[in-house]
């Protein structure tokens, strides 16, 4: 018996009676954190998993089985053009307008079919940092100067932590490219044009899916797509039936009998778009995984990345949940002591918001009324830009999906140089905009 690992055990045991011995139940503070973080889980559940998730892990699935790793190695490898690579990953956030959490599996797809680690961390960020409606939508609550350093900065942001991933871990870098001249290229049984719109009908079911709600001042563009949004995703939808059909050769009568159940709900309860969605999703699935051959091996990856990424990506939020709470609702960690550090431009002000952003969970657009909160009880223009710069690129969940994926080492480097920056960027910002 090793005496050394069962120290270990009675440690651990000793320390979780004295947490149960001292819980701090009757405690309104304690309690109401309990409730918020189970509020957030459900919320999360509610809200991201079907509509966000789900899609995005059937598209990380398809990288990983559809796009071959000569393909990921010639544009995003590292050897690629670097024009080419990070100006790519630098303005995908345009394309997707994803949450941190929703661009977890596609960057996971990129990453592990050989991106090199600069694109592939410009990605990361860039995929829910550079979202144009969200940026709109700053530019109007919060102030033009605002929406546009978010903007600049965000795509700034995105071109240099790639380059300094790429940078501090270059001998590993160098040692991908000289893999690379070993890989051949395996060939596409489909021509380029058919694969890039298959993947266009899936991230427009994933987009469209998602599309927020515009503030009442948004143009009227913005608020067409929102109340066609699901006649949008239907026909994405529709669209990718008939490719399945056509170029991935699967039974006509499978994708019908999972059209028409979605078809007949959607114009039953026109008012509850997610059962339909649900049967998409359940049909989908089905087909996939009992077709055998390429679609098969494409729902067990999806099915890997599920596994991978959605524990992490719950017990996060739950964590999250118990210490900042819920938008207007609070943790263990009360709100007037954020609002309180966050004021003025110091280092330490701007530090505070940024590590404060990196750790809260942001949904796609909930940062802006957030912000206008915090302005209101007097933060900072500094700190606003350094909260925007870091916390929809980052949460806890999210980084501890991103460990899993590239290590402890890689998540504390790309993680600081957020922090980093955004403080820096937060400084500046302030001192030139203070009023």
């Amino acid at each position: 018996m090793s005496w050394k690992s069962e120290w270990k055990k009675l440690a651990a045991i000793v320390v979780a009676f004295v947490g149960a011995f001292y819980l701090p139940v009757g405690w309104e503070r304690f309690e109401n954190s309990i409730i918020e973080s189970l509020a957030l889980v459900r919320w999360y559940a509610r809200e991201h998993v079907l509509l966000c998730l789900v899609p995005a892990f059937f598209i990380a699935g398809a990288i990983s089985v559809f796009v071959s790793q000569a393909s990921v190695m010639k544009y995003l490898g590292a050897k690629a053009n670097k024009v080419l690579a990070y100006g790519v990953a630098s303005v995908s956030g345009t394309i997707l307008a994803v949450c941190s959490c929703t661009v977890l599996p596609l960057f996971a797809g990129i990453y592990k079919m050989g991106a090199g680690i600069g694109p592939a961390t410009a990605f990361l960020y860039s995929g829910p940092a550079i979202n144009v409606l969200a940026i709109v939508l700053t530019a109007r609550l919060l102030g033009a100067e605002l929406g546009i350093a978010r903007a600049v900065g965000a795509i700034i942001f995105s071109v240099v932590i790639g380059l300094a991933m790429s940078f501090i871990y270059r001998k590993e870098e160098i040692e991908k490219a000289n893999g690379e001249m070993v890989v051949p290229d395996d060939g596409d049984s489909r021509p380029l044009w058919q694969d890039a719109l298959y993947f266009a009908s899936m991230v427009g079911v994933l987009v469209f899916a998602n599309w927020g709600k515009p503030g009442e001042d948004s143009g009227a563009v913005w608020r067409w797509i929102y109340d066609a949004k699901w006649v949008i995703t239907s026909g994405f939808a529709a669209a990718f039936g008939v490719i399945l059909i056509a170029w991935f050769k699967l039974a006509w009568w499978k994708i019908g009998a999972t059209a028409v159940p979605v078809a007949v709900t959607a114009m039953l309860w026109p008012d509850h778009a997610m059962i339909p969605f649900v049967i998409g999703v359940i049909g989908l699935s089905v087909i996939t995984s009992t077709s055998g051959g390429e679609t098969e091996e494409w729902f067990e990856s999806s099915w890997g990345f599920a596994k991978q990424i959605l524990p992490l990506l719950l017990g996060g939020v739950l964590v999250a949940g118990f210490l900042l709470g819920r938008p207007e609702s609070e943790g263990m960690i009360p709100s007037e002591w954020v609002a309180k550090a966050v004021g003025g431009n110091s280092i330490w002000s701007n530090l505070f918001a940024s590590v404060a952003g990196a750790f809260m969970y942001f949904a796609t657009l909930t940062e802006v009324p957030i912000l206008r909160g915090l302005i209101d009880s007097g933060m900072g223009k500094g700190p606003a830009l350094a909260l925007l710069l870091a916390g929809p690129a980052l949460s806890l969940p999210n980084m501890l999906v991103i460990r899993s994926v590239m290590g402890t080492k890689k998540t504390a480097v790309y993680v600081g140089l957020v922090v980093v920056m955004a403080t820096i960027s937060g400084i500046t910002y302030g001192t030139f905009f203070s009023t």
